[in-house]
């Protein structure tokens, strides 16, 4: 099997170094290149040390242009506008890419459209774990139907900056679906005051900010009699960027399109 070349971005952050120190000792995969932000303090320093590990003779660049001979895919956990840009670089460039990025709002268009040049594997968590949760929230949904209340409870560290978390956003899109609703319509984020009986079609979501949890997901279906609940941990970063490392080898050969976690670990119906 070829070895994949593989760019991490935002590289001197929580999730790239995690991403670096997995990608080291992964025998399919190659870290060739790094990125920071321009104005890093870590530009020009070997990304293995950075990370905590040796050296690997990869210096960390301000500029992903200048380092796109070097690798085939670039892993993007960052932010929606340096996603934005690192997109349309790597259009250009031919490049394929692995975006975890959230809170990509309308901005996804531009992943859409450069997936008609480019391979992307685009998820809002790319957790083995938490993928295989979707396939169970579908098949919960689907057998529950509108006889239970559904809510979805998400906890991340104080850091993040979007709410809810991405993964949320998509357990609600994927019951919803299962559920024949539409998510925009039936959402309820939070509530106050007298609120009144809760609607029966209505998924709800509450959000918990604090401390360093790394990602905390729990629906709940609330029946009469009963409840269910479904819910995926995860105890640290390495299980969001093990995932992505396996999309990356996975992305390696695909033509062009837009794929996600579910076509990866092939649990696409």
């Amino acid at each position: 099997m070829a070895t994949t070349r593989v760019c991490i971005t935002g590289a001197a952050g929580r999730m790239g170094k995690t991403l670096a120190r997995l990608c080291a000792s992964a025998p399919e995969l190659a870290l060739t290149a790094a990125v920071e932000r321009p104005d890093s303090t870590q530009i020009g320093l070997d990304v293995g040390l950075v990370a905590g590990i040796e050296s690997l003779g990869v210096p960390i660049a301000g500029d992903l242009t200048a380092v796109s001979a070097l690798y085939d895919v670039l892993i993007d956990f960052t932010v929606p506008e340096s996603t934005v840009r690192n997109v349309e670089i790597c259009r250009e460039a031919g490049k394929r890419m692995v975006i975890g990025t959230t809170g990509m709002g309308d901005s996804v268009s531009v992943i859409e459209q450069a997936a008609r040049d480019i391979g992307i594997v685009f998820a809002p968590n790319m957790s083995v774990g938490v993928n295989l949760t979707f396939k169970l929230l579908e098949l919960a949904a689907r057998s529950l139907g509108d006889d239970y209340d559904v809510e979805i409870i998400e906890a991340h560290h104080r850091h993040k900056i979007d709410a809810p978390s991405g993964t949320a956003l998509r357990m609600g899109e994927i019951v919803a679906k299962a559920l024949n609703r539409d998510l925009d319509a039936c959402a309820i984020y939070g509530r106050q005051g007298r609120t009144g009986a809760r609607e029966r079609r209505t998924i709800g979501f509450s959000t918990v900010r604090a401390g360093e949890i790394v990602g905390d997901h729990t629906v709940l279906f609330g029946g009469t009699g009963e409840s269910i609940e479904i819910t995926h941990r995860a105890a640290d970063r390495s299980t969001f960027a093990s995932g992505a490392l396996r999309a990356a080898g996975w992305l390696a050969t695909r033509a062009p399109g837009l794929f996600d976690m579910q076509d990866v670990l092939g649990l696409r119906d």
